[in-house]
């Protein structure tokens, strides 16, 4: 039976309708806000390619948490900086490092998940993702500092680390890590699907973590493999990951769509700086409106099968009541 006895717009005729037949819904707890922490400033410092967003010291980003907390977000996302880049990133595993001292401040005394990023990119003199020299990754140092990062920010009171360096091995070396470390309770969410994508670049201007010399298309996924990308994410998840994420966001919906339909894990997407910054300044010039483009953005992204959004946008979003 068609048209006319059928007409579909019937339910769609008045905003009472149109709200109790929704399909996906956006909900804040399912939102994640990333925050990057620097302890070589004294005050908030603007990120100058994601307005809005800002690098931290950790006494000021005590309101940031409280705030996050008010919208009901799910959580925090937490990237780091050394006070001195060094070959070896030894930093990023520092206990007095940035990112274990916000987590000792916050970590039980919050209704937020707290999630620490770990990478070497912006602790290295390489601007690389792992230890090496000449632009190759030396794959037994790489696990072992990725270890032992994630050993001092579970250590520190961690909910969650979230390995990003792409490195072949990384979550059954951190999961053995952690083990070892009496620190089983710590989840592991696993970039798992990780493309090299030109959409990063606002946020290498935050962490300052562009590399040196060369790329990084050795080690993260090239985005034209699809069937690569879910043999990256089966993997991580037979390696003993808790969670999978796929990255970038909005040009690989339909990897995250395929990942739906293989994995039962929570599935994560992040909606990463180069996407925040497009929509930003498009907005800025007057030539769309946020208000109604974010929360499209975020539909999409359940819509096709995500579980978390990691978004630049989810506190702005939440706190403008733009869903």
């Amino acid at each position: 039976m068609g048209y006319p006895a059928v007409r579909l717009s019937r339910m769609r005729r008045t905003p009472h309708l149109r709200a109790s037949l929704r399909e996906t819904h956006v909900i804040p707890s399912r939102l994640f806000l990333p925050v990057f922490l620097d302890p070589t400033v004294s005050r908030p410092t603007p990120i100058t390619s994601m307005p809005g967003h800002f690098r931290y010291p950790v006494h000021a980003a005590t309101d940031l948490v409280r705030r996050a907390e008010k919208a009901r977000l799910g959580g925090l996302l937490l990237f780091g900086r050394p006070s001195v880049k060094r070959v070896d990133g030894v930093g990023a595993r520092d206990p007095k490092g940035v990112v274990p001292t916000f987590l000792r401040k916050h970590a039980g005394n919050t209704s937020l998940t707290l999630v620490a990023d770990v990478c070497l990119c912006a602790y290295t003199t390489s601007g690389h993702c792992g230890v090496g020299k000449s632009g190759k990754i030396e794959s037994a140092a790489t696990l072992a500092a990725l270890s032992r990062a994630a050993a001092a920010y579970a250590e520190a009171g961690a909910d969650w680390v979230a390995p990003s360096a792409m490195a072949d091995g990384q979550v059954a070396a951190i999961r053995k890590e952690l083990d070892d470390r009496s620190r089983d309770e710590v989840a592991i969410m696993s970039y798992g699907l990780k493309s090299s994508s030109a959409l990063y670049d606002p946020f290498r201007e935050a962490e300052d973590s562009a590399p040196a010399t060369g790329d990084r298309k050795s080690y993260q996924m090239d985005y034209s493999n699809a069937r690569e990308g879910l043999r990256e994410l089966e993997f991580d998840a037979e390696e003993g990951a808790d969670v999978l994420m796929v990255k970038p966001g909005l040009t690989q919906l339909d990897l995250l769509w395929r990942a739906r339909q293989r994995f039962s894990h929570p599935l994560a997407i992040y909606h990463v700086s180069g996407e925040y910054a497009q929509v930003k300044a498009a907005a800025e010039k007057g030539w769309l409106e946020e208000s109604r483009v974010v929360p499209e953005i975020f539909t999409a992204f359940f819509r096709a099968g995500a579980d978390l959004v990691f978004s630049y946008y989810a506190l702005e979003a939440v706190e403008q009541g733009w869903i």
